[in-house]
């Protein structure tokens, strides 16, 4: 059978395959669309892949179709299809910024916001590109507006922001860099979504929270109010998605340097509900999320009595040693360095004994841990010599190495 030869200006330069929807970007280069967004959006890159000159400008670059192209290249998929070859059907055209700016204003009519929230969410599944002529026509505070005020369409505008994918400078404006009082009621209303009995609004408001956090200003940070702890934990607590969980460990991480902040997540019932999660959780990123989380709360005196008080406190965090991964041992030999060092009682270095924590260390000491965490293993035995170094907890092999004190 003849083999059909594509002519090589039919190509995408990024994937060698036929264009679909032929391109052409500032630098003069034609691409097919789906591969340049690609390249733009997901890759974040701002110049020609061929050239390497710059192709974007404030708006996110310029798209120009190619028609005549597109033309060639579906007259010569017709005239192959006895080959087999699928002719390629004209593209629907990108939404425009006078398009979406029209169903914005349309949505502020009560009696058509509903209609128009449902259009938006097509147009932003379609593709790249129209999320960010979307975010450009100023969607995001349009929506945040519509989440602040709580009416009926409150659920549906979290779902599509949520869905937009925000750009940096996106989220900075929600978190209220220029608007102070904006950011609070916005955060506000995020936590009000949180406490619904709606579980996907839940989800898509804490993972909104995160990504605000994640751009706002140290004050702010300082400032939250406990509801924002309660309504994180609860999300942890009833683990309704994979995804929902790790933006609120990922929120309580992020907030937690802050002493203040520290407080008010153990006065929230972090530290019961992280440990009970680390008892169930296998998985190797969540594990050591959840430990980050715990070593954070435990360096407040408040958080390290809530894992003392749990019944798996000590047991759990020791177990994950060796169990998860480098990073996993790091912080559960943190958490228990704080432990040693100001919370020691008795009954607590009596409890470690007895666990099996004392031997555990002795082991970290000895295999190839970072230095950091030998040095913290080592401390810790060195603390507690006059009760462990001759106990017989201590295997035999491992007391002969104990470090002197």
């Amino acid at each position: 059978m003849e083999e059909i030869q594509v002519p090589p200006y039919f190509l995408c330069p990024i994937s060698l395959e036929i264009m679909k929807d032929p391109v052409t970007v500032s630098t003069g280069i034609t691409y097919d669309r789906e591969n340049i967004e690609k390249w733009i959006f997901s890759g974040k890159n701002n110049t020609c892949p061929v050239t390497k000159q710059g192709i974007l400008d404030g708006d996110g670059g310029e798209l120009t179709p190619n028609i005549i192209l597109r033309r060639y290249i579906q007259s010569w998929c017709t005239l192959h299809a006895a080959h087999g070859i699928e002719r390629f059907p004209t593209p629907k055209p990108p939404v425009s910024r006078s398009q979406i700016a029209k169903l914005l204003k349309d949505a502020e009519s009560p009696h058509m916001q509903a209609e128009c929230l449902q259009r938006l969410r097509v147009i932003a599944s379609e593709s790249e590109a129209n999320r960010r002529c979307m975010e450009s026509a100023g969607a995001a505070v349009f929506l945040a507006s519509i989440i602040r005020n709580n009416n009926n369409g409150s659920d549906e505008a979290l779902s599509l922001l949520h869905n937009l994918r925000l750009s940096e400078e996106s989220l900075k404006s929600l978190a209220g860099h220029d608007n102070y009082s904006n950011n609070l009621q916005f955060i506000e209303s995020l936590i009000r979504a949180m406490q619904t009995q709606n579980y996907e609004s839940r989800a898509f408001a804490v993972m909104l929270l995160k990504s605000i956090l994640k751009v706002s200003e140290p004050l702010q940070l300082t400032t939250l109010k406990p509801s924002l702890y309660h309504a994180t934990v609860q999300i942890l607590k009833d683990s309704i998605s994979q995804k929902a969980s790790k933006a609120a460990l990922h929120i309580l991480i992020h907030v937690s340097p802050w002493a203040r902040n520290r407080i008010k997540a153990v006065e929230a019932g972090a530290t019961a509900v992280l440990i009970d999660l680390l008892l169930e959780s296998t998985e190797k990123r969540t594990c050591e999320m959840i430990l980050t989380s715990l070593d954070q709360l435990c360096q407040c005196a408040e958080g390290r009595a809530e894992l003392l008080s749990h019944p798996a406190g000590l047991a759990v965090v020791s177990k994950k040693i060796f169990r998860v991964s480098h990073a996993a041992s790091d912080r559960a030999v943190k958490i228990l360095y704080s432990v040693s060092r100001f919370s020691a009682t008795a009954a607590v270095v009596h409890e470690m004994l007895q666990l099996g924590v004392a031997a555990k260390l002795c082991l970290v000491t000895q295999v190839d841990c970072g230095s950091k965490t030998k040095e913290r293993a080592k401390e810790i035995l060195k603390m507690h010599a006059k009760s462990w170094k001759n106990s017989p907890c201590i295997p035999m092999n491992l007391a002969s190495s104990y470090p002197s004190s």
